[in-house]
């Protein structure tokens, strides 16, 4: 082995990217006290508000947007609203009065771009693959349909500052929605002067936000955010500078926060987080966050016969991918919805440990006897022979290792079948899963707010999110009932939501692998980077000591 050889190209990346940092004038030796220089994944695929699907976006445009309210650690507060509205109208209207802010170009924010914003995330020609989250404001799922003019919309501006939203039933989570970067305002002349190419490039945007993102393109694969002087809060904010950098591969990342080129480096696994989880600045970060198979079932219309599903699931011994692959960067999931998100409001009992689901957890437990016996049921019942799939996934290091461990637990435990592997960038990820161009894709849901439908809604038949395209009449009554009838009923919507859930993780529509916990190492001068019960990080109250 020529070891010189192999150490050249080893180092060769770190020796790339530091001079991208260098070049940048990123070193954090020569950083001041108020930047951080912070990993990132991935790209940002945008900064359009309407057309956002994922973290990294949602991450840069709570940095850059402000909504009518904030979360601040756990605790929502108020943001353009001046406080946190308690509804009307039997819980199905809610008046907003505005703080007088501004955007960075030093144009009001009024209760007219919350207005156009939202109309155009549930215009049907804006195709928002997040317009369904919308559901429940008066008019949205018919004017998403193309059943209802756009300004039929349950939002109105009373007056410059006084905005009101009316519901068709009460939302109890509602509240937390409106820290969801997807009802944020947007300003018309910019988003109307850009086009289609809105978001793509930070040239022409205006943020109202604690950070203006600069001199940024789609592709870049880093990127800088300035601290913004017209945020209504900006003296709340201590960082001037914000610095990202995309790294994908774990001991380039390593090597560049040993060698303080960056302050935090996030979402290490495997054998590097075990290999880090023994420094003083190691920290885990249990998210609201899970990671899932799904299916091709309209592709392949086998992948609709339950066991076979179900023996896909008993096939994957989640024990050793939590514990050895992803270096107990993940907690063995059951169901769709994470652990420590949601509590019965009478007993407080976690949602997933409520007794009505415990016996649904055979199906995501390693048994390969149960699972050959399944898949071979299964294979017979849909005349099938033997099977040839590519598992679709990120081309991170991380997600190569974990999707190697599944292609080989599945076809070790699943006679006759063959798993060929496609690893892409993320968007790439997003864009074929979208388009159903998958025969079965690793992929991942972050709660868009604090409450078990955020992860079951995406399940419902005919949901953009729902890219496998799992169907079940029962189990969209129940998720309907929990937004209508028993909408005001806590314990009643509670009941509704467990049996829906059971009925998922019977059917094993998607297939749970295991909850996400971001394992970061972050410089210990950095003080309150905490994340939030919607995934991101509130960077309004990050400082260094």
């Amino acid at each position: 082995m020529n070891f010189k050889k192999k150490y050249f190209f080893a180092l060769l990346p770190i020796f790339l990217f530091a001079l991208v940092l260098s070049g940048c004038g990123s070193s954090t030796e020569k950083d001041s006290n108020d930047t951080i220089s912070i990993s990132s994944s991935d790209v940002i695929a945008t900064m359009d508000s309407s057309m956002n699907t994922d973290v990294i976006g949602a991450q840069n445009i709570t940095n850059t947007m402000e909504g009518l309210y904030r979360y601040d650690g756990k605790e929502l507060k108020p943001a353009i609203a001046k406080e946190i509205v308690k509804p009307t109208n039997n819980g199905k209207t809610y008046t907003f009065h505005l703080r007088k802010t501004k955007w960075s170009n030093g144009k009001p924010v009024t209760a007219n771009d919350f207005v156009y914003a939202w109309r155009r995330t549930v215009d049907p020609k804006t195709a928002s693959q997040y317009a369904y989250i919308y559901t429940g404001i008066k008019n949205a799922d018919k004017i998403n349909a193309g059943k209802k003019p756009v300004n039929t919309l349950g939002i109105k501006a009373l007056d410059k500052y006084t905005l009101q939203v009316t519901l068709e039933d009460a939302i109890p989570y509602f509240n937390t929605l409106m820290a969801s970067s997807t009802f944020f305002p947007q300003y018309k002349p910019s988003v109307e002067a850009a086009g289609k190419q809105y978001g793509l490039k930070s040239a022409g945007m205006v943020f109202n936000g604690p950070f203006k993102l600069v001199n940024w393109n789609v592709s870049n694969n880093s990127w800088t955010e300035v601290k913004n002087k017209s945020y209504w809060n900006a003296k709340a904010v201590k960082l001037q500078t914000v610095k990202y950098y995309v790294v994908k591969d774990a001991n380039t990342g390593l090597n560049l926060y040993d060698t303080n080129r960056i302050n935090r480096l996030e979402k290490l696994g495997g054998d590097t987080a075990r290999q880090v989880s023994n420094y003083k600045t190691f920290s885990l970060d249990k998210q609201t966050a899970n990671f899932y198979l799904e299916l091709n079932q309209k592709k392949y219309k086998f992948f609709q016969n339950e066991k076979i599903r179900q023996a896909i699931s008993m096939a994957i011994n989640r024990n050793q991918l939590t514990n050895n692959v992803l270096g107990k960067t993940g907690g063995i999931e059951h169901t769709l919805v994470p652990v420590g998100m949601s509590y019965n409001p009478t007993t407080k009992t976690d949602f997933t440990k409520e007794k009505v689901l415990q016996a649904s957890n055979k199906y995501t437990e390693y048994n390969p006897t149960e699972a050959k016996k399944l898949w071979a049921e299964g294979i017979k019942e849909t005349g099938q022979k033997n099977l040839s799939f590519t598992l679709l996934g990120d081309d991170t290091d991380n997600a190569k290792k974990q999707n190697e461990y599944i292609q080989g637990q599945l076809e070790k435990n699943l006679p006759g079948l063959k798993i060929t592997l496609s690893n892409v960038p993320f968007k790439s990820r997003l864009d074929k899963s979208t388009s159903g161009q998958f025969d079965i894709v690793v992929t991942g849901w972050n709660a868009d707010y604090p409450d078990p439908v955020t992860f079951l809604d995406i399940f419902t038949t005919g949901n953009s999110q729902n890219n496998g395209k799992y169907s079940n009449p029962a189990y969209d009554a129940l998720i309907e009932k929990s937004k209508t009838t028993d909408a005001t009923d806590e314990d009643a919507r509670w009941q509704d939501l467990l049996q829906a859930t059971k009925i998922l993780t019977d059917d094993q529509g998607a297939i749970p692998l295991y909850q996400s916990y971001q394992a970061n190492l972050t410089r210990s001068n950095i003080k309150n980077y905490q994340m939030t019960p919607n995934g991101s990080y509130n960077l309004v109250t990050v400082y260094k000591k």
